[in-house]
């Protein structure tokens, strides 16, 4: 391996310093591009929970499928989901991000094709299955290889992508919900999956232009390569030099003499992990599974139910404002996106996850009173509504963006994308165990008690973030380590790295 020893670096003087730093918003351009064509893949995703919770309806009528068969179809995708979450990590260290990420985006297509065509449930489910595990692969690979690629000063916006994009689907999926709700029942809901295809296509297509990730490269030996897509990614040959730098020295302390390919990283992770490592691994698996705890995935797959509750009956209503859900969605993910590398991880998580527990907490109250009153008054009704965008707002300010980048960003360059996997793998299970559960729970406790529950997940969650996840604000990959490591070994650690990287 082309590698330097691992020596401390020299800190650069504050006029060096400023040279280094990007213009404008601090984002090179052909960063940017390959940030958006990685993240692209969320898209699917995001359609994905937009377009499902209409086409279920109309799923339901046309094949005569029960409320238990219900939910294993929505949350079929989740748990396969988790599949390809836990492969992807070994898979990306063995072939790299890129092709990674095509891999992705062919796996969803052929179970978008798959799921507009089926003719019955069992292969509509096959479909969703195999749709799952390109998902999974998608949701750890698109913020890994994007926080790999992004300079320290926009990593949070770059690495929020994969978010941001994940709600314009569900926006999709609302609008083609509407759009095509005046169609046969036989036939809307298979348009309505089966055009997925089209983006996944797109995506796998657009992915092959994409360079490697430099870290990936150097961890493979081929320094050469990835000095010349560190040019390309940064603002001057300076700042490429720098970060070349930074990165053969940690790949270097981590696997001195040879190339790495990801061997004994479970056993670092899980086994025998270091105090810094067992306390990234906790904040990682901790937001992850908080942000699906939270019950927002199974809230925008069921938002039709609870509107239906709430008295909006005729679908093409259920779908209008399903519509306005997810433009309000979409506005408060761009806001967190654009600040995040200004206000920092915690306080915009911090307050997004508290705002999460009042709103739940109005939600279960409206709820309740349209269950136990004769009738729906309309404060209840209002309130519900109010208090549902509320909390997918505050999920799209808080959780939603941030569990993406921090979960991305924390790990070592050895162990990051196997890391983020496992971090991965828990969100999607916990989506998947709650996708296939809110209905049914909801039967019994009512969809009022159901959020009263959800609330009091969101107000541990809080307390969680508020102990347990230092600010990653500003911090180079590889400065990770040193903030999880005890306050009196910090001055210790081999490697120093300037915030301005």
């Amino acid at each position: 391996m082309e590698a330097a020893a691992a020596t401390p670096m020299e800190p650069m003087d504050v006029e060096e310093a400023s040279k280094l730093q990007p213009k404008g918003f601090g984002i090179n351009k052909y960063t940017l591009i390959c940030s958006i064509l990685a993240s692209t893949n969320s898209i699917l995703l995001g359609y994905d929970i937009g377009v499902m919770s209409g086409a279920v309806l109309y799923i339901e009528e046309n094949l005569k499928i029960s409320s238990t068969q219900v939910e294993i179809l929505v949350g079929s995708l989740n748990v396969l989901s988790l599949v390809g979450s836990l492969a992807s990590g070994r898979t990306s260290d063995s072939i790299g991000r890129r092709y990674t990420t095509f891999l992705a985006s062919t796996t969803f297509l052929i179970g978008a094709l798959l799921m507009g065509l089926a003719p019955s449930f069992p292969l509509l489910l096959a479909g969703r299955m195999i749709a799952g595990v390109g998902v999974g692969y998608a949701l750890m690979i698109a913020p890994v290889y994007t926080a790999e690629l992004s300079p320290a000063t926009s990593r949070g916006l770059l690495s929020s992508f994969p978010e941001i994009f994940i709600t314009f689907g569900i926006l999709l999926g609302y609008i083609i919900n509407y759009a095509l709700s005046g169609l046969p029942p036989h036939i809307n809901w298979r348009i309505m999956l089966g055009i997925a295809g089209i983006p996944a296509l797109g995506v796998g297509l657009g992915v092959l232009t994409m360079p490697e990730s430099p870290r990936w490269l150097v961890m493979k030996g081929k320094s050469e390569e990835a000095k010349k897509v560190l040019i390309k990614i940064s603002t001057n040959e300076i700042e490429a030099e720098e970060r070349l730098k930074s990165i053969t020295e940690a790949v270097a302390a981590a696997a001195p003499g040879g190339k790495w390919n990801g061997q004994g990283v479970w056993k670092e992770l899980l086994i025998k992990p270091t105090k810094p490592i067992r306390r990234i691994l906790i904040a990682a698996i901790g937001i992850n599974f908080f942000m699906q705890a939270s019950g927002n995935d199974a809230v925008m797959y069921y938002s039709p139910e609870v509107f239906r509750a709430a008295g909006i009956q005729r679908k093409r209503h259920l779908f209008s404002v399903n519509v306005v859900m997810g433009v309000t969605k979409t506005c408060f993910v761009l806001f967190s996106a654009l600040y995040l590398d200004r206000l920092g991880r915690r306080p915009l998580l911090l307050v997004g996850s508290a705002g999460m527990t009042v709103a739940l907490g109005l939600l279960a109250l409206g709820s309740k009173a349209m269950e136990m009153g004769k009738g729906r008054p309309t404060w209840a009704v209002v309130l519900s509504i109010v208090a549902l965008c509320g909390d997918v707002a505050l999920f799209s300010i808080g959780l939603g963006p941030i569990a993406w980048v921090y979960s991305s960003e924390i790990f070592p360059n050895r162990m990051r994308a196997q890391g983020s996997s496992l971090a991965v793998s828990v969100n999607r299970l916990v989506s998947g165990v709650v996708s296939m559960t809110f209905l049914s729970i909801s039967e019994e406790i009512t969809f009022g008690g159901m959020f009263m529950v959800l609330s009091g997940i969101m107000a541990l969650g809080t307390l969680f973030f508020y102990f347990f996840l230092p600010e990653t604000k500003g911090k180079s990959l590889e400065e990770m380590e040193v903030l999880f490591q005890d306050k009196d070994t910090n001055s210790t650690t081999p490697v120093q790295i300037e915030e301005t990287l």
